[in-house]
């Protein structure tokens, strides 16, 4: 659920802390900033480390980022974090590095939408297909007993209408079961952005 969350919500702060910083906003207001809120659980992450900062309780930002990168899930977030220590360790350039991961994490988000819109191309056609056409072939197979009347009977020998109910409704059940597992199939698939 962590790892969801923080791809969902990591390059929405990356752009933030991007906006912050290029208006004159110090590393430390940003993360105060974020953890405000909106941000999921990255707005957590970062309140809990401006709160140990406030009571005192902490080593420092930069220890207290190196302990998010250990928490983190995702690898966005994980490059975030690293680029944050490496701005706090050896003075890198923060807004360059963020925009820069921004820019990657788009494509990034891109092209998994894109997977994920191909991956899917064909389940609403095969949905259709089964819901339409399944229940359209067992009502005729319910029928034929009536459609043929006696020829039936020599063709296929004693044919039971209850026997006949059964395969109709089994099989209705199975073209519902089987549009719940497509349907799932295509709901597990989602890249949760």
């Amino acid at each position: 659920m962590r790892l969801l969350e923080e791809k969902r919500e990591i390059l929405y702060v990356i752009r933030t802390m991007d906006v912050l910083m290029s208006s004159g906003v110090g590393l430390e207001a940003a993360i105060h900033t974020i953890g405000t809120g909106g941000y999921g659980i990255i707005s957590s992450d970062f309140s809990t480390v401006m709160e140990k900062l406030r009571s005192g309780k902490s080593r420092g930002l930069d220890k207290e980022i190196k302990a998010l990168m250990n928490k983190s899930e995702s690898e966005g977030y994980r490059r975030l974090l690293n680029t944050m220590y490496g701005n706090l360790t050896q003075n890198t350039d923060l807004l360059e590095t963020l925009r820069k991961q921004g820019k990657r994490m788009e494509e990034d988000r891109n092209e998994e939408v894109k997977k994920y819109i191909e991956d899917l191309s064909g389940v609403p056609e095969t949905l259709l297909s089964i819901g339409m056409i399944g229940p359209i072939i067992l009502a005729i197979v319910g029928l034929v007993p009536q459609l043929l009347g006696d020829g039936a009977e020599a063709i296929m020998g004693t044919i039971d209408q209850g026997l006949i109910n059964s395969v109709v409704n089994g099989g209705l059940i199975f073209t519902l079961i089987g549009m719940m597992l497509i349907g799932l199939k295509a709901h597990t698939k989602d890249p949760g952005l």
